[in-house]
């Protein structure tokens, strides 16, 4: 009996001295006397504001310097449209240091997100000014790492050619086309006869051109032996009739 009662009274000591160190973890009490009352932030940012990231953290800062959960921080800014990544950190006795790595734009998708340069999809506005000149791909969402493969092996097709490929489409039947920084299409259809399809039209492009000033709107590469090719309607000319006056 005695051992067992010295067992308990051993027992209740240990919890005794274990409470306040718990509590002041768990941010149950004390959390006024070790505050975190610093915010540094390091990155180079376009799209992310400093306003965002306190927003974020200072739900998070209630319980005092040892309960501060990092991983908590870290979701939480984690969430915000254009953060790519972050880590949090911990300095004593009063700071919380951020190192915030911000999303860079690679392409459109589907005219309402946008692709990072790590290929995930995230929503930010499309209309911005450093946003406007990206390439425009569209495609069914679970198709994206094709469409963004796709855009490179046609950049690679047209590459030394004077067109330049800005727009990557895939329809829901599986039909490709591609537009050009002047704002033509050019529809090449199934993605296994792309490579063929493409060089054929290359080939014979310069002498196409020849007396084509303004360049094609339309080309569509889906024919056996050629292709067809639609050019700019030109402005009718209006002429104006001269009068004279007899004195």
């Amino acid at each position: 009996m005695r051992g067992s009662a010295r067992l308990v009274a051993w027992c209740l000591v240990a919890a005794l001295l274990a409470l306040p160190i718990v509590g002041v973890l768990n941010g149950w009490f004390a959390a006024n006397r070790w505050p975190v009352t610093q915010l540094t932030v390091q990155g180079e940012f376009k799209h992310v504001g400093m306003e965002q990231i306190r927003a974020a953290v200072l739900p998070r800062l209630g319980k005092g310097f040892f309960a501060l959960n990092l991983d908590n921080v870290q979701q939480a800014v984690a969430a915000l449209p254009w953060v790519e990544s972050v880590e949090a950190r911990k300095r004593w006795p009063d700071t919380l240091q951020l190192r915030v790595i911000e999303r860079q734009p690679f392409a459109r998708w589907n005219e309402k997100q946008l692709i990072s340069r790590q290929g995930k999809v995230f929503d930010a506005p499309v209309n911005a000014a450093d946003t406007a000149t990206l390439p425009d791909l569209q495609g069914p969402d679970d198709r994206l790492a094709e469409v963004v493969s796709f855009y490179a092996d046609v950049g690679k097709a047209f590459a030394g050619t004077h067109l330049s490929i800005n727009g990557v489409a895939l329809t829901a039947r599986g039909s490709w086309s591609v537009t050009t920084t002047s704002g033509a299409r050019i529809v090449i259809g199934d993605r296994d006869l792309a490579g063929d399809r493409l060089r054929r039209f290359l080939d014979v492009y310069p002498q196409m051109m020849a007396g084509h000033d303004q360049g094609f709107v339309y080309a569509d590469l889906r024919y056996a032996n050629g292709f067809a090719v639609r050019w700019p309607q030109q402005a009718p000319i209006t002429t104006k009739a001269a009068t004279t006056r007899r004195s």
